[in-house]
């Protein structure tokens, strides 16, 4: 069997969860016996090896010239350079992890007109919200229900505009968007004026991905409901939670020393992209509040585009010159675990639903406590006051009072630890999707079995 593994981006680019759990599980299906191939966008087409892994990078249109190429089927170019790919390797079965111009509806299209088998993984709120957060209007949790006017009026709040204008704004009929579009009008104004048309468009396509891919893997239970929610029948979504690569006793890789001017402390980590979703200035705000904590904060970010290059520049200007605050260079994926075995705590200030995260499962398999919102996947993985401590969504007062209860309290910071629980293995999310491939593959539809992937292991 060959499955090629569709991620938004791969090595040698910096690599977020999603594409780490990408290549876990290649290695793992590699290990099982199934040839493993990973495609991926880029600007050009290329093929080579990485860790054992063959890649196969196609090519993205540079520009964009027609506002529907974001919000509709995908880009032309992409799909068909996918297409060649398809072709080329001729896989049994595609299995994609993202939705976007260069992960697209029309590579599923492709695929299908190929007669190959697609499975699409939801890693991220992106797939189906196009503010991409599932918090309505940045700050309640969503039921994920696919609404034009509520969810355009809501993409709209998050690029800025005031929220009972952009309401307003979002409730414009979709033909009006039809009749700019048509005339060329787009950018600035016309973009917002055109937003529930392209709204209508972005959820038809999610629509037709759901109805066209064979099935869908939920990382998550919340997962799980938001798709069932729109209409997706349950027997084509299951779900099948993150596991992680690691070895108990891999050796440790210590963390860059402290000043010794700021003491040992309380130390937490964060490690993840570099975007705004991911809440860091939360945490750094939280950190500039209480000048006299006792803690340090190890900041390990991932920069992945000029935009997050930006917010890393923003969030070192935040910091300023707090010496208990240190920005690291990203830790390479396999040496995750064994450099959280030196810290306290792990950070997950995400200002989205989180699928996992997957860094929480390292941290857990570093056996140290995880602090983050009581919010999305991270309320599937930790347990309040037993293996961490989960924070009700408000304002940065709320980590402050946390980061200075876990900094005052030893015992607190013992009893936290002792609660933590090695995670599942990543290769037990490879046998099962394995079974979800083998029954997929089945001649006599019939026949098939209840995947693995539906079971719940925790």
């Amino acid at each position: 069997m060959k499955v090629i593994q569709v991620p938004f981006c791969f090595a040698p680019d910096p690599m977020g969860g999603t594409e780490v759990y990408v290549g876990n599980l290649a290695h793992d299906l590699q290990a099982l016996g199934i040839e493993a191939v990973v495609a991926a966008p880029d600007k050009a087409n290329r093929a080579y090896i990485v860790d054992g892994l063959r890649v196969r990078r196609y090519a993205v249109a540079d520009t964009v010239t027609d506002l529907i190429q974001l919000y509709g089927a995908g880009d032309p170019l992409a799909a068909a350079e996918f297409a060649k790919i398809l072709d080329d390797e001729a896989p049994d079965l595609v299995h994609l992890h993202a939705l976007t111009r260069g992960v697209s509806l029309l590579m599923v299209q492709a695929a299908k007109q190929r007669h190959i088998p697609v499975v699409l993984t939801y890693h991220t709120p992106t797939v189906s919200c196009q503010r991409g957060t599932l918090m309505l209007w940045g700050k309640d949790l969503c039921d994920g229900r696919l609404e034009v006017g509520r969810c355009a009026g809501c993409t709209l709040n998050g690029l800025g505009m005031h929220g009972p204008l952009a309401d307003k704004v979002g409730r414009l009929p979709p033909s009006l968007g039809r009749w700019l579009g048509d005339r060329g009008f787009q950018g600035g104004i016309w973009t917002a004026l055109r937003m529930s048309e392209l709204t209508r468009v972005r959820q038809a396509v999610f629509h037709k991905l759901m109805a066209d891919v064979d099935h869908v893997v939920a990382v998550c239970k919340w997962v799980q409901e938001v798709i069932i929610s729109n209409n997706v029948s349950s027997a084509k979504v299951s779900v099948s939670r993150h596991g992680i690569k690691w070895e108990p006793a891999q050796p440790s890789t210590m963390a860059p020393p402290l000043d010794p001017a700021t003491g040992h402390g309380t130390r937490i980590a964060f490690v993840g992209r570099l975007d705004r979703t991911k809440g860091l200035h939360v945490l750094i705000a939280a950190f500039r509040a209480a000048p006299t904590m006792n803690a340090h904060l190890d900041v390990y970010g991932i920069v992945q585009s000029p935009k997050s290059a930006a917010y890393q520049k923003e969030m070192k200007s935040l910091a300023g010159s707090d010496p208990r605050i240190s920005f690291c260079d990203p830790i390479p994926s396999g040496e995750v675990v064994s450099r959280l075995r030196h810290y306290d705590f792990l950070a997950v200030p995400s200002q989205w639903l989180e699928t996992g995260p997957l860094v929480a499962l390292e941290a857990f398999a570093a056996g140290i406590p995880v602090i983050g919102w009581n919010l999305g996947g991270l309320t599937e993985l930790v347990r309040h006051d037993v293996n961490g401590l989960l924070i009700e969504p408000d304002a940065v007062e709320r980590w402050v009072e946390t980061l200075q209860r876990v900094s005052n309290d030893a015992g607190l910071r013992a009893r936290l630890k002792a609660g933590v629980r090695p995670p599942r293995a990543s290769m037990e999310v490879a046998h099962e999707m394995l079974a979800l491939y083998q029954s997929l593959l089945k001649p006599d539809p019939t026949h098939l079995a209840e995947p693995a992937a539906a079971r719940e292991v925790h």
